[in-house]
Protein backbone atom coordinates (compact mmCIF):
# COMPACT_ATOMS: atom_id res chain seq x y z
CA UNK A 1 0.00 0.00 0.00
CA UNK A 2 1.37 3.49 -0.96
CA UNK A 3 2.01 5.63 1.94
CA UNK A 4 -0.88 7.73 3.11
CA UNK A 5 -3.10 5.73 0.46
CA UNK A 6 -6.18 3.93 2.20
CA UNK A 7 -7.95 2.46 -0.71
CA UNK A 8 -6.73 -0.97 0.21
CA UNK A 9 -7.84 -0.23 4.03
CA UNK A 10 -11.31 -1.67 4.66
CA UNK A 11 -14.06 0.26 6.65
CA UNK A 12 -13.20 -1.57 10.26
CA UNK A 13 -9.37 -0.59 9.43
CA UNK A 14 -10.20 2.66 8.75
CA UNK A 15 -12.62 2.83 11.61
CA UNK A 16 -9.83 1.58 13.92
CA UNK A 17 -7.49 3.91 12.80
CA UNK A 18 -10.10 6.72 13.10
CA UNK A 19 -10.58 5.92 17.06
CA UNK A 20 -6.85 6.08 17.23
CA UNK A 21 -6.07 8.91 15.81
CA UNK A 22 -9.28 10.82 17.62
CA UNK A 23 -8.07 9.30 21.49
CA UNK A 24 -8.74 7.23 24.55
CA UNK A 25 -11.35 9.91 25.52
CA UNK A 26 -13.35 10.71 22.30
CA UNK A 27 -13.24 6.99 21.58
CA UNK A 28 -14.67 5.79 24.70
CA UNK A 29 -17.60 7.85 24.11
CA UNK A 30 -18.31 6.43 20.77
CA UNK A 31 -17.85 2.83 22.29
CA UNK A 32 -20.98 3.74 24.21
CA UNK A 33 -23.25 4.44 21.03
CA UNK A 34 -21.94 0.76 19.66
CA UNK A 35 -23.31 -2.92 19.65
CA UNK A 36 -21.09 -5.09 22.26
CA UNK A 37 -20.45 -6.82 18.68
CA UNK A 38 -19.16 -4.01 16.45
CA UNK A 39 -17.06 -2.98 19.72
CA UNK A 40 -15.31 -6.49 19.94
CA UNK A 41 -14.39 -6.20 16.36
CA UNK A 42 -12.73 -2.29 16.60
CA UNK A 43 -10.81 -3.87 19.71
CA UNK A 44 -9.63 -6.65 18.18
CA UNK A 45 -8.70 -4.59 14.97
CA UNK A 46 -6.85 -1.71 17.31
CA UNK A 47 -5.18 -3.84 18.97
CA UNK A 48 -3.97 -4.97 15.35
CA UNK A 49 -2.63 -1.54 14.53
CA UNK A 50 1.28 -1.45 15.32
CA UNK A 51 2.05 2.29 14.27
CA UNK A 52 -0.01 4.64 11.54
CA UNK A 53 1.85 6.93 9.50
CA UNK A 54 0.68 10.57 9.80
CA UNK A 55 -0.31 10.65 6.30
CA UNK A 56 -2.28 7.54 6.38
CA UNK A 57 -3.94 9.32 9.31
CA UNK A 58 -4.56 12.72 7.49
CA UNK A 59 -6.45 10.46 4.82
CA UNK A 60 -8.63 9.02 7.27
CA UNK A 61 -9.72 11.77 8.65
CA UNK A 62 -10.38 13.87 5.88
CA UNK A 63 -12.51 11.27 4.91
CA UNK A 64 -14.90 10.82 7.40
CA UNK A 65 -14.91 14.74 8.02
CA UNK A 66 -16.13 14.67 4.01
CA UNK A 67 -18.66 12.32 4.77
CA UNK A 68 -19.94 14.19 8.01
CA UNK A 69 -19.79 16.73 5.47
CA UNK A 70 -21.89 15.05 2.93
CA UNK A 71 -24.72 13.92 5.26
CA UNK A 72 -25.10 17.60 7.26
CA UNK A 73 -25.87 18.34 3.28
CA UNK A 74 -28.34 15.74 2.65
CA UNK A 75 -30.00 16.45 6.17
CA UNK A 76 -30.13 20.26 5.13
CA UNK A 77 -31.60 19.89 0.98
CA UNK A 78 -31.44 16.26 -0.45
CA UNK A 79 -28.92 14.29 -2.13
CA UNK A 80 -28.53 16.89 -4.72
CA UNK A 81 -27.67 19.54 -2.78
CA UNK A 82 -25.22 17.45 -0.83
CA UNK A 83 -23.70 16.84 -4.43
CA UNK A 84 -23.57 20.53 -5.95
CA UNK A 85 -22.00 21.52 -2.37
CA UNK A 86 -19.28 18.77 -2.59
CA UNK A 87 -18.58 19.75 -6.40
CA UNK A 88 -17.69 22.79 -5.84
CA UNK A 89 -15.33 22.30 -2.74
CA UNK A 90 -13.90 18.54 -3.83
CA UNK A 91 -14.67 18.17 -7.49
CA UNK A 92 -16.95 16.00 -9.45
CA UNK A 93 -15.38 12.91 -9.47
CA UNK A 94 -14.37 13.10 -5.85
CA UNK A 95 -17.89 14.58 -4.69
CA UNK A 96 -19.58 11.33 -6.37
CA UNK A 97 -17.29 9.15 -4.60
CA UNK A 98 -18.50 10.53 -1.59
CA UNK A 99 -22.08 10.72 -1.99
CA UNK A 100 -21.50 7.00 -3.41
CA UNK A 101 -19.83 5.70 -0.37
CA UNK A 102 -22.34 6.82 1.92
CA UNK A 103 -25.10 6.25 0.44
CA UNK A 104 -24.10 2.67 0.08
CA UNK A 105 -22.95 2.50 3.89
CA UNK A 106 -26.20 4.53 5.44
CA UNK A 107 -28.88 4.19 3.02
CA UNK A 108 -30.93 7.39 3.20
CA UNK A 109 -34.56 6.43 3.69
CA UNK A 110 -36.57 6.66 0.56
CA UNK A 111 -38.75 10.04 -0.17
CA UNK A 112 -36.31 11.95 2.16
CA UNK A 113 -36.52 15.05 0.29
CA UNK A 114 -40.37 14.49 0.44
CA UNK A 115 -40.28 14.94 4.32
CA UNK A 116 -38.78 18.76 4.20
CA UNK A 117 -41.65 19.60 1.52
CA UNK A 118 -44.82 21.07 2.30
CA UNK A 119 -47.59 18.84 2.50
CA UNK A 120 -49.84 20.65 0.07
CA UNK A 121 -47.10 20.12 -2.45
CA UNK A 122 -47.33 16.59 -1.64
CA UNK A 123 -50.72 16.53 -2.34
CA UNK A 124 -50.86 18.08 -5.64
CA UNK A 125 -48.34 15.23 -7.11
CA UNK A 126 -50.26 12.04 -5.41
CA UNK A 127 -53.90 13.23 -5.06
CA UNK A 128 -55.25 11.55 -8.43
CA UNK A 129 -53.00 8.71 -8.15
CA UNK A 130 -54.44 4.81 -6.89
CA UNK A 131 -54.49 4.19 -3.37
CA UNK A 132 -51.42 2.11 -3.19
CA UNK A 133 -49.14 4.58 -4.47
CA UNK A 134 -50.56 7.22 -1.97
CA UNK A 135 -50.39 4.79 0.90
CA UNK A 136 -46.71 4.40 0.33
CA UNK A 137 -45.99 7.46 -0.28
CA UNK A 138 -47.73 8.39 3.29
CA UNK A 139 -45.88 5.54 4.82
CA UNK A 140 -42.58 7.21 4.44
CA UNK A 141 -44.15 11.20 5.78
CA UNK A 142 -43.58 12.76 9.18
CA UNK A 143 -46.97 11.60 10.24
CA UNK A 144 -48.24 14.98 10.77
CA UNK A 145 -47.38 15.34 6.85
CA UNK A 146 -49.35 12.18 6.29
CA UNK A 147 -52.27 13.33 8.66
CA UNK A 148 -52.84 16.59 6.72
CA UNK A 149 -52.60 15.10 3.15
CA UNK A 150 -54.75 11.79 4.06
CA UNK A 151 -57.53 14.94 5.59
CA UNK A 152 -57.35 16.54 2.26
CA UNK A 153 -58.24 13.73 -0.19
CA UNK A 154 -61.13 13.07 -1.45
CA UNK A 155 -63.40 11.09 1.09
CA UNK A 156 -64.08 8.11 -0.61
CA UNK A 157 -60.13 7.70 -1.12
CA UNK A 158 -59.49 8.28 2.67
CA UNK A 159 -60.65 4.98 4.25
CA UNK A 160 -58.79 3.12 1.58
CA UNK A 161 -55.67 4.72 1.55
CA UNK A 162 -55.83 4.08 5.58
CA UNK A 163 -56.63 0.46 4.83
CA UNK A 164 -53.64 0.02 2.83
CA UNK A 165 -51.29 1.88 4.53
CA UNK A 166 -52.31 -0.50 7.76
CA UNK A 167 -51.77 -3.32 5.45
CA UNK A 168 -48.79 -2.32 4.03
CA UNK A 169 -45.65 -4.67 4.80
CA UNK A 170 -42.64 -4.17 2.70
CA UNK A 171 -42.15 -3.09 -1.29
CA UNK A 172 -39.69 -3.62 -3.51
CA UNK A 173 -36.79 -0.84 -4.65
CA UNK A 174 -38.02 -0.88 -7.81
CA UNK A 175 -41.91 0.18 -7.13
CA UNK A 176 -40.11 3.09 -4.75
CA UNK A 177 -37.69 4.39 -7.54
CA UNK A 178 -40.72 4.61 -9.95
CA UNK A 179 -42.77 6.14 -7.40
CA UNK A 180 -39.96 8.56 -6.29
CA UNK A 181 -39.14 9.82 -9.93
CA UNK A 182 -42.93 11.19 -10.08
CA UNK A 183 -41.92 13.98 -7.62
CA UNK A 184 -38.37 14.47 -8.89
CA UNK A 185 -39.27 17.15 -11.02
CA UNK A 186 -39.50 19.99 -8.00
CA UNK A 187 -37.64 18.08 -5.55
CA UNK A 188 -34.42 15.54 -4.88
CA UNK A 189 -35.01 12.01 -4.52
CA UNK A 190 -32.50 9.37 -3.38
CA UNK A 191 -33.57 5.13 -3.75
CA UNK A 192 -31.96 2.64 -1.43
CA UNK A 193 -31.27 -0.61 -2.54
CA UNK A 194 -32.88 -2.87 0.04
CA UNK A 195 -36.60 -3.91 0.47
CA UNK A 196 -37.78 -1.59 3.18
CA UNK A 197 -40.38 -1.91 5.79
CA UNK A 198 -42.96 1.20 5.85
CA UNK A 199 -46.57 1.18 6.97
CA UNK A 200 -48.79 -0.85 9.27
CA UNK A 201 -51.47 -0.24 11.41
CA UNK A 202 -48.97 1.96 14.20
CA UNK A 203 -48.45 4.50 11.43
CA UNK A 204 -52.28 4.60 10.57
CA UNK A 205 -53.06 5.16 13.95
CA UNK A 206 -49.87 7.88 13.94
CA UNK A 207 -51.72 9.29 10.93
CA UNK A 208 -55.02 9.10 12.38
CA UNK A 209 -54.25 10.91 15.81
CA UNK A 210 -53.48 14.05 13.49
CA UNK A 211 -56.34 14.33 11.28
CA UNK A 212 -59.90 16.23 12.46
CA UNK A 213 -62.59 14.15 14.43
CA UNK A 214 -64.47 14.68 11.36
CA UNK A 215 -61.73 12.62 8.77
CA UNK A 216 -61.14 9.96 11.42
CA UNK A 217 -65.20 9.36 11.77
CA UNK A 218 -65.37 9.02 8.36
CA UNK A 219 -62.43 6.98 7.62
CA UNK A 220 -63.52 4.45 10.55
CA UNK A 221 -66.83 4.29 9.36
CA UNK A 222 -65.59 3.01 6.09
CA UNK A 223 -63.30 0.47 7.59
CA UNK A 224 -66.31 -1.25 10.01
CA UNK A 225 -68.08 -2.04 6.22
CA UNK A 226 -64.75 -3.23 4.58
CA UNK A 227 -62.50 -4.78 7.14
CA UNK A 228 -64.30 -4.49 10.47
CA UNK A 229 -61.19 -6.52 12.21
CA UNK A 230 -58.69 -3.97 11.12
CA UNK A 231 -60.81 -1.41 12.28
CA UNK A 232 -61.36 -2.70 15.55
CA UNK A 233 -57.60 -2.87 15.92
CA UNK A 234 -57.10 0.59 15.03
CA UNK A 235 -59.69 1.87 17.41
CA UNK A 236 -57.94 -0.50 20.10
CA UNK A 237 -54.29 1.53 19.40
CA UNK A 238 -55.80 5.11 19.17
CA UNK A 239 -56.32 5.76 22.63
CA UNK A 240 -54.68 4.21 25.10
CA UNK A 241 -55.27 4.51 29.38
CA UNK A 242 -52.12 6.91 29.46
CA UNK A 243 -53.22 9.23 26.98
CA UNK A 244 -56.11 10.28 29.73
CA UNK A 245 -53.64 13.12 30.73
CA UNK A 246 -54.04 14.72 27.72
CA UNK A 247 -58.07 15.24 28.54
CA UNK A 248 -59.35 18.23 30.04
CA UNK A 249 -60.77 18.16 33.76
CA UNK A 250 -64.90 17.97 32.83
CA UNK A 251 -64.64 15.29 30.69
CA UNK A 252 -62.28 13.26 33.32
CA UNK A 253 -64.87 13.73 35.48
CA UNK A 254 -67.81 12.24 33.26
CA UNK A 255 -65.20 9.31 32.77
CA UNK A 256 -65.04 8.37 36.55
CA UNK A 257 -68.26 8.62 37.06
CA UNK A 258 -69.07 6.09 34.46
CA UNK A 259 -65.85 3.88 35.62
CA UNK A 260 -66.16 1.08 38.13
CA UNK A 261 -63.78 2.19 41.22
CA UNK A 262 -61.76 -1.21 41.16
CA UNK A 263 -60.99 -0.95 37.68
CA UNK A 264 -59.54 2.73 38.51
CA UNK A 265 -57.82 1.48 40.94
CA UNK A 266 -56.26 -1.42 39.43
CA UNK A 267 -55.33 0.98 36.53
CA UNK A 268 -53.91 3.41 38.36
CA UNK A 269 -52.06 0.90 40.32
CA UNK A 270 -49.00 1.07 37.70
CA UNK A 271 -49.85 4.38 35.98
CA UNK A 272 -47.33 7.37 35.42
CA UNK A 273 -47.46 9.75 38.65
CA UNK A 274 -49.25 12.30 35.57
CA UNK A 275 -51.89 9.94 34.89
CA UNK A 276 -52.36 9.51 38.47
CA UNK A 277 -52.16 13.18 39.38
CA UNK A 278 -54.60 14.00 36.03
CA UNK A 279 -57.50 11.65 37.81
CA UNK A 280 -56.96 12.49 41.75
CA UNK A 281 -57.14 16.28 41.15
CA UNK A 282 -60.44 15.49 39.12
CA UNK A 283 -62.12 13.45 42.38
CA UNK A 284 -63.57 14.62 45.84
CA UNK A 285 -60.45 15.55 48.16
CA UNK A 286 -62.29 12.46 50.23
CA UNK A 287 -62.55 10.40 47.80
CA UNK A 288 -58.82 10.49 46.31
CA UNK A 289 -57.86 9.58 49.66
CA UNK A 290 -60.16 6.94 49.65
CA UNK A 291 -58.78 5.72 46.63
CA UNK A 292 -55.19 5.95 47.69
CA UNK A 293 -55.47 4.28 50.82
CA UNK A 294 -56.94 1.23 49.13
CA UNK A 295 -54.53 1.32 46.40
CA UNK A 296 -51.71 1.41 49.10
CA UNK A 297 -53.39 -1.85 50.95
CA UNK A 298 -54.10 -3.73 47.63
CA UNK A 299 -50.69 -5.64 47.51
CA UNK A 300 -49.31 -6.71 44.10
CA UNK A 301 -51.63 -6.93 41.54
CA UNK A 302 -51.37 -9.22 38.27
CA UNK A 303 -49.75 -7.42 35.03
CA UNK A 304 -52.96 -9.49 32.67
CA UNK A 305 -55.68 -8.07 35.50
CA UNK A 306 -53.93 -4.24 35.21
CA UNK A 307 -54.08 -4.38 31.80
CA UNK A 308 -57.70 -5.82 31.56
CA UNK A 309 -59.06 -3.07 33.81
CA UNK A 310 -57.26 -0.21 31.42
CA UNK A 311 -58.87 -2.16 28.37
CA UNK A 312 -62.25 -1.40 29.84
CA UNK A 313 -61.55 2.01 31.16
CA UNK A 314 -60.41 2.96 27.64
CA UNK A 315 -63.63 1.40 26.32
CA UNK A 316 -66.16 3.36 28.17
CA UNK A 317 -63.89 6.42 27.03
CA UNK A 318 -64.30 5.35 23.39
CA UNK A 319 -68.07 4.97 24.26
CA UNK A 320 -68.29 8.09 26.09
CA UNK A 321 -66.65 9.31 22.78
CA UNK A 322 -68.55 8.20 20.32
CA UNK A 323 -71.94 9.29 22.02
CA UNK A 324 -70.71 12.63 22.15
CA UNK A 325 -70.90 12.96 25.87
CA UNK A 326 -67.21 13.77 25.00
CA UNK A 327 -65.19 14.49 22.47
CA UNK A 328 -60.90 13.54 22.39
CA UNK A 329 -59.44 16.84 20.23
CA UNK A 330 -56.75 15.00 17.52
CA UNK A 331 -56.60 17.83 14.92
CA UNK A 332 -57.60 20.31 12.56
CA UNK A 333 -58.83 22.43 15.62
CA UNK A 334 -61.40 20.64 17.59
CA UNK A 335 -62.04 21.79 21.01
CA UNK A 336 -62.86 19.52 23.96
CA UNK A 337 -65.57 19.59 25.52
CA UNK A 338 -68.49 18.11 27.87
Amino acid sequence: MAKGSTQALNGRQKAAILLISLGPEVSAQIFKHLRDEEIEQLTLEIANVRKVESAEKDSVVSEFHQICLAQEYISQGGINYAKEILEKALGENKALEVINRLTATLQVRPFDFARKADPSQILNFIQNENPQTIALVLSYLQFEQAAAILSSLPQEKQAEVARRVAMMDSTSPEVISQIERVLEQKLSATVTQDYTNAGGIESIVQILNGVDRGTERTILDSLEIQDPELAEEIKKRMFVFEDIVNIDDRSIQRIVRDVENADLQLALKVASEDVRESVFKNMSKRMAETFKEEMEFMGPVRLKDVEEAQTRIVGIIRRLEESGEIIIARGGGDDIIV
